[in-house]
């Protein structure tokens, strides 16, 4: 025998409403009765770590982290031919950015002929709320794709009118980075291994591995990193030249116990000491080379 649909949505209130296991019926026992905790799963390569940066108005052009899909670049669905004709439409893209960042992420669905330069203006716009015919669709931003969840499928794309239309989604996709960033006030670890971002005032470890460190203080031992971006030259006394940039052609040398400079000279000339014991580039003339 079937699963009813009223133990389906005391499972779904109990999961989703309470977070909660269900483990009798909603008659034997309400869902603030149900002891077991079982939270959502969120998994840690799913979260949107760039989230913050998402504007709270679509843009009209795309900009970091999103791509937008309006227009001309709305984006083309293929029918999915698992299901009832015409009932389900994928886009093949996944992560679109839901109306909780704002109300204009709301995507907006058009259908128009395959290949359409514009489906914004020459294709027809279809609601949510559907047209009153009970032809409500339901767009999952996750995965991507589109489903009429209601009983009956708009006349614009019933196969009773034409089988040569197809669906198209408007909207904004996130395509920043995964992963939660390690962000920190003060952090102090042996060891410090993170796949994306750390981001802290004061990093203190032994050895730090990560893709990007952002930090006004790093004390380590060993940092391993794909790049080092410093505000200033890292200067003579931390093992670094003090220079952002070098004369072409120069000689360096040290001109004191904590700067390197830069000797320069002209055809024919030769590298010489001056009396003052720096080097120099000048005319070889006569006197005592003993």
């Amino acid at each position: 025998m079937a699963i009813s649909d009223s133990q389906k949505v005391d499972y779904l209130w109990k999961k989703l409403g309470y977070g909660a296991t269900k483990t009798d019926t909603n008659a034997r026992k309400k869902a603030p009765n149900e002891a077991i905790v079982s939270p959502l799963l969120i998994r840690g390569d799913k979260i949107w770590s760039k989230a913050a940066d998402i504007p709270t108005v679509l843009p009209s052009t795309s900009v970091y982290p999103i791509e937008v899909y309006v227009g001309s670049s709305s984006s083309e669905t293929t029918e999915d031919g698992t299901a009832t004709n015409n009932r389900t439409w994928k886009t093949g893209l996944t992560d679109w950015i839901p109306p909780e960042f704002g109300s204009t992420y709301q995507v907006k669905v058009y259908v128009d002929n395959p290949s359409a330069s514009d489906p914004s203006s020459t294709g027809t716009q279809i609601f949510a709320t559907g047209s009153g015919n009970n032809d409500e669709w339901f767009f999952d931003y996750q995965s991507g794709v589109l489903h009429f969840i209601s009983t009956n499928i708009p006349s614009t794309v019933s196969d009773t009118v034409s089988d040569s239309k197809t669906i198209y989604i408007s909207g904004a996709r996130y395509v920043g980075t995964f992963g939660q960033p390690a962000s920190f006030e003060d952090l102090s670890s042996n060891t410090l291994t993170v796949e994306q971002t750390i981001e802290a005032n004061v990093i203190t470890a032994n050895i730090i591995t990560t893709n990007t460190v952002t930090a006004n203080v790093i004390t380590a031992n060993a940092i391993t990193a794909n790049s080092l971006l410093l505000d200033q030259p890292l200067p003579a006394n931390s093992g670094g030249t003090g220079l952002d940039s070098f004369t072409q052609n120069g000689v360096l040398f040290a001109s004191s116990t904590n700067v390197l400079s830069f000797v320069t000279g002209t055809t024919g000339k030769i590298l010489q000491i001056n009396n003052t014991g720096e080097p120099v580039f000048d005319d070889l003339n006569g006197g005592d080379y003993n």
